[in-house]
């Protein structure tokens, strides 16, 4: 997953990513508005964990501008913050959880986790396409009932395809899941492409390139 963290306390910030990192997920952290919107408008995230005392202003304007927008992306209100009043008006905007500082890291791993099941229409938290399987709170991929060991680039990529199984993921999606907004090279997508394509060969699954589009996670009928 991809998750946007606005945190403005370094040491919070550093505790989130430390316990959101694990199994693949690319963890983006911005201690303001300012650089948070600017995230937004031109990246792709599965979640966002958001902070009301910001230095330019309140998280809340930030979650209004989303809704707004109609932007659905799941919000998780993170706030040292704990009047009735304020988590009311914060859930009335449209967040979707709420959780007051201080607080447990593994309660936020399994809210969070919750957030993403139910943005994806999932009863549970494992992600299925015909013999893949994927539990993201564990971190265990099987393939036809068997364990299968990735590395965490090639987990992160894995999980990017069977969230959209069957559809197109545009190329760049991909690569922001993989990257975030770190640099890299004009080929870095495709060799992570190239080993799992070799992992999955003659398995019943395959990934397709759709030139100019993207990938697509398919039954191999050939």
């Amino acid at each position: 997953m991809r998750l946007l963290i606005v945190e403005d306390d370094p040491l919070i910030a550093d505790s989130l990513i430390k316990g959101l990192t694990p199994l693949g997920n690319t963890v983006e952290v911005f201690s303001n508005l300012r650089e948070a919107r600017s995230a937004m408008a031109v990246g792709h995230f599965d979640l966002l964990v958001l902070d009301l005392g910001l230095p330019d202003g309140s998280g809340l304007s930030l979650l209004s501008e989303l809704r707004k927008k109609g932007d659905v992306t799941p919000v998780m209100i993170l706030t040292a913050r704990d009047g009735v009043a304020e988590r009311v008006q914060g859930l009335d905007l449209g967040a979707d959880d709420y959780l007051t500082k201080p607080f447990s890291i593994a309660e936020l791993q399994a809210r969070v986790r919750a957030l993403l099941r139910r943005s994806q229409r999932r009863t549970d938290n494992q992600l299925r396409f015909g013999p893949l399987c994927f539990d993201p709170a564990s971190g265990e991929v099987t393939l036809h009932d068997e364990r299968l060991d990735l590395p965490p680039r090639e987990l992160g990529l894995m999980e990017g395809l069977l969230l959209h199984a069957g559809r197109i993921v545009p190329r760049e999606q991909l690569i922001d899941r993989l990257f975030g907004f770190g640099e890299v090279g004009p080929n870095a997508l495709d060799l992570y492409i190239s080993r799992l394509r070799k992992r999955l060969s003659g398995t019943g699954v395959r990934i397709r390139t759709l030139r100019g589009l993207g990938y697509r996670l398919e039954d191999d009928v050939a």
